[in-house]
This record gives C-alpha cells, structure tokens and sequence, in this order.
C-alpha cells in the first residue's frame, strides 16, 4: 500500500513505517508522484482548498484521509462512502491559543494604535494615556474543545473571568451550552470563538449576538470566517461600540477595498493561528500514529463524526 503526504519534511518526521508500506509525496494535487492505485492512506495539504477532496473520489484504494487541519469542514460529506476522515485535534492546541492570548493582549495594551503612531514617528498614543489590561476581565470562550481547553490553561494566570460554552452543557465540568450565550453575552468583556464549522456554527454570530456584547467589549475569531456574519460585525464596528480581532474573514482572503482593512477597532491576520516551525513536527507525529494504528488494525483517533 501508499501512504502520501503533502511535505518532503514529513518523511523523516513520520516515524517507523510498517513493512509494506510506501511513502511518497504529493505537494499538490496536480502533481502527483505515481498513479492513484494502492493509495490507502492520504494526508492532503494543510489548508487544502475543497476542490482538493474531489481527488478523493479518483483514488479507487483510499480508505484514510488524515488532515494536518483541527477543522475538517472542507471535507465533511465530500468523500466516498467507506473512506474515513481524521482531523489533526491535538496538533493546533498550543499555537492556535497563542494566537488568541496574543490578539487579546495587543488589543487591550493598545499595540495596533501604536504602531500606527511608530508608522507616523510619533512618540505617544494619547499624552501618558492609560491602556486597557486584562487582569479583571470576563472572558467567554465558545467552544470547548482541545484547543479552548490549551486557551483556559493560558488565561488562568492572568486573574481572569472565565466561562466556557459547548454545544451542549458539560455540568460537570463547569461548561454552559450554546443555547445560554444570550444570556452570558451581556456579562463578558472577551469573547472567544474557537469553534468547527457546522451547519449550526455557520452564521453564528449575527447582529444579534454582536448586539448583547457589552459596550467596550472584544470579539476574537480565532474559529472560521464563516462562523461570523461579515455584514453584521462591520456595522458593529462602525458604532465603535465593539471590537473585534480575527486570524479569519468570510470571504478570505479579505478583498481589496473591503471596509474592515481600515477600521481602527479591528485587528487582522492572515490565518496564520496555527502556522508555526513546530507544526511540521507535531503534525506527523499524529500521521505516524494514525498510519500505524491503520496498518495493526487499531481504531484510529481524532476520526470525524457530525462535523467534528
């Protein structure tokens, strides 16, 4: 049998590969290194667009297909019946939670309109005017998976508030459902989106529930564009009322001229949540797992079910 995958790194990171199996690598799907037969096990690009999954259904042997991506909303009933889908949950954990605890400090310590001023060789922001903090905050993580729970971890020693939402209530374990955002909203001066992409996280965050933040409150997407009704949370933002920080739009990438390049209350990156040098290392850790599970006959892990 074949295993491909996407990076020429994966081959020495990958671990032990069982006997008779053969490692090649597919960068892309329009070059790929041999013929789609005796391909059982394939791990796409990272970020792969969706057209990518329609190779799945060309590949007569496929019976694994394992993301480098914590989100799996690109393939999900996109694939031949039998052919199983994991996700890479685990692997996105760590960078994906530094990448909302660095949102939420430069944000509230004023890193944005600092910048501006450095671009424009201005020495204050304001005369000795006082930033925000974020000791004594109330912060509302949405999705309380692996990666909210890396987040919680984080948030813990910068004496904090903190309520966590699931989309279903985990008592237990001090998780409310999605179902009681309207009445936690009002109450939080953070919120956190950290969550898949379904069929009910799609459009989530409407003018509605931009309408019960608090006034000064901060908005984070570090989940997917989709999950937030690009037209509300412009004209939220216009009020000023709000702000919002995002590593994801709807559409993406954000086109030129669009209004949110140039609102003062919106920090922007490019997707980059969980693009960092440890991510290679990690990610085939997983497919090395996963491929040896495979081949013994052991159930596999992160395998996706609903969505998730």
């Amino acid at each position: 049998m074949k295993i491909w995958i996407p990076h020429e790194q994966g081959t020495g990171l990958i671990g032990e590969v069982p006997a008779g199996v053969t490692v090649e690598v597919a960068a892309r799907p329009d070059a790929l290194p041999s013929d789609l037969g005796g391909v059982e096990f394939w791990v796409p690009p990272f970020l792969a667009l969706a057209e990518s999954a329609s190779l799945a259904a060309k590949m007569p042997d496929l019976r694994v297909v394992q993301l480098l991506s914590a989100g799996a909303d690109a393939w999900v009933g996109r694939l031949p019946e039998g052919v199983l889908l994991c996700d890479a949950r685990g692997v996105h954990d760590s960078p994906t939670a530094e990448w909302v605890m660095t949102a939420i400090l430069s944000y509230v310590r004023a890193f944005p309109a600092f910048i501006r001023a450095q671009a424009r060789g201005e020495w204050s922001y304001g005369e000795h005017a006082p930033t925000d903090e974020l000791a004594g905050k109330r912060v509302l993580i949405v999705g309380a998976g692996s990666i909210g729970a890396a987040l919680a971890a984080r948030l813990a020693p910068f004496e904090v508030s903190l309520t966590r939402v699931a989309r279903t209530a985990r008592p237990d374990e001090g998780v409310h459902s999605v179902e009681e955002l309207p009445d936690l909203l009002p109450h939080h001066d953070v919120v956190v989106l950290i969550v898949p992409l379904t069929e009910q996280t799609r459009g989530m965050v409407d003018a509605r529930f931009l309408a019960a933040m608090p006034d000064g409150a901060l908005l984070v997407n570090g989940a997917r564009g989709p999950v937030v009704q690009t037209d509300a949370l412009v004209a939220e933002l216009a009020s000023g009322r709000i702000a919002a920080a995002a590593d994801v739009t709807e559409p993406e990438p954000l086109p030129a001229g669009h209004p949110l390049w140039n609102m003062p209350n919106f920090l922007l990156t490019p997707h980059v949540g969980g693009s960092v040098r440890g991510l290679l290392p990690r990610a085939y850790r997983l497919v090395g797992e996963q491929l040896r599970r495979f081949v013994d006959g052991t159930p596999l892990i992160n395998e996706v079910t609903d969505g998730y």
